[in-house]
Parts: structure tokens; sequence; C-alpha cells
């Protein structure tokens, strides 16, 4: 059963130079995004995240980086099978934010079509959605402060 939440993961690469994000194009719409989808069952956002990584890239995620950016979907861009088994009221659901390292080719899923890896700012002008925007400056912050 898909849970009343979302989940976002931003796949980043550092060499000496930058630090690179790998974005995605959906094959059904000219969308570029991070890697998205929804929780199942009682999954957590992480285990959820893992999942989609894998089933979205075919990458065995090692280590999680739990973002602050949260934002709020609402509920009728849901197939209407999602929303029966979620509580009446239930409006809009949460979208938690994660980055992690690839250092990894990435296989795509047939959820995209493409995906190219970019610095901060050409990444940030290529996303279509500001959560997606808000959640890679903060990942972009949290690692410039790494280095």
């Amino acid at each position: 059963m898909r849970a009343p939440f979302q989940i976002l993961a931003l796949p980043y690469r550092l060499n000496a130079e930058q630090r690179l994000y790998c974005i995605f194009h959906r094959a059904d719409c000219d969308q570029w995004q991070f890697v998205s989808g929804g929780g199942e069952d009682n999954e957590s956002p992480a285990d959820a995240a893992v999942r989609e990584i894998f089933e979205e890239c075919s990458i065995e995620v090692v280590e999680l980086l739990p973002l602050k950016s949260v934002c709020s979907i609402p509920t009728n861009i849901f197939p209407e099978e999602y929303l029966k088994n979620w509580a009446a009221d239930t409006y809009v659901v949460p979208e938690y934010a994660f980055g992690f390292l690839c250092e990894t080719d990435i296989r795509l899923s047939e959820e995209h079509d493409a995906c190219v890896w970019l610095p901060y700012e050409a990444a940030q002008e290529k996303l279509t959605w500001d959560s997606n925007r808000t959640a890679l400056y903060e990942l972009h912050k949290r690692l410039e402060e790494k280095q």
C-alpha cells in the first residue's frame, strides 16, 4: 500500500574542482527532477529513499544524508488508488529529502529517459520544481561546509 509521504533523493559527486549533481528527465513528461517516489506500507522515509534510488538508478546506497528540506505536495496530483487508502482529510503529503554520494554508473529505469551531471548553478536552472531547487541548495551548502 502506498504510504502518505514522498521522498526526494539527490545524487552528488565530489571532485577536486567542483561538486556535481545528477538530475533526471522524466520519460512521461518534460520535467527535470531528482529521484522521487512514495513510501510503501510501513517504510520509513529513509528506507523508501534507499528503495527508490535502487529502482530508479540501480544504485545500492551505502549512506544517506538526511536534509531538513521538506515540502508539502497536494494530494490532487496522486492517482485515486493511493487516496482511497489514506485518511479522508489528507490534503497534502510531506516530501522528505536526502542526499547520497554516487560514485558508480547510473542505470536508468523506465521512469526516466535521460540523466545529466551538472554543477550547482546549471542544475538549479534546469530543475522543474521549487522543492528540488530548495533541497539542492541545502545539500550544496552542507557539502561546502564539509570541504
